[in-house]
């Protein structure tokens, strides 16, 4: 049995044809931020998972207004600078530091503040797609590098001060090692 298709009665003078596929889907509402795991609190040292810092340990400051998380390195210990931070790609450890003499400027605790400018991202793209030029030149590339705005230099050092305030050596010392696993370790089965 095989089912049959209706097509549309169409007017022999008809100009237009009806699309025979479904009509696209109207958006929906927006998602609301993702609910915030019991064991991310302000102060918790989080291990990153992905990215180009994967592997480092970071404190958590705030969750943004878009669900992600707000961590630190702090940039002075393990170069890690401000930067937001999907909560499904840490795992949280029982390290807890005392983050209540930190105050994140209102601007850096927006989503737009970490956002690339779209001039400069399309200046980034083009210049990477311009081929084999690019990789032979024998110029200074990180020219094309865009240069890092002054207010997130002044948000960074800020909070890396309230941070580094009340933060031992040991501390420092287990903040700058990056952690990785070795043959039989599985970490399913370790405490963090």
């Amino acid at each position: 049995f095989q089912a049959v298709r209706k097509m549309p009665k169409v007017d022999a003078r008809q100009r237009f044809y009806p699309a025979d596929h479904e009509p696209a889907r109207e958006k929906g509402p927006k998602p609301a931020p993702a609910k915030l795991r019991a064991s991310i609190t302000p102060g918790t040292v989080l291990i990153l998972l992905s990215g180009r810092f994967r592997g480092k340990r970071v404190v958590f400051l705030q969750q943004l207004p878009s669900g992600l998380l707000l961590v630190t390195g702090p940039f002075a210990v393990n170069g890690v600078p401000l930067r937001r931070v999907n909560q499904t790609n840490v795992i949280a450890t029982s390290k807890k530091l005392d983050v209540s003499r930190v105050r994140v400027p209102a601007e850096a605790a927006t989503d737009a503040f970490y956002r690339e400018p779209a001039k400069d991202k399309k200046q980034r793209l083009k210049a990477a797609n311009r081929g084999e030029g690019v990789f032979f030149a024998t110029d200074d590339i990180s020219a094309d590098k865009p240069d890092v705005p002054e207010s997130r230099k002044a948000a960074q050092k800020a909070v890396d001060e309230a941070i580094l305030a009340g933060v031992d050596d040991i501390t420092k010392a287990y903040l700058r090692a990056r952690f990785s696993l070795r043959s039989g370790q599985y970490p399913h089965e370790m405490k963090f």
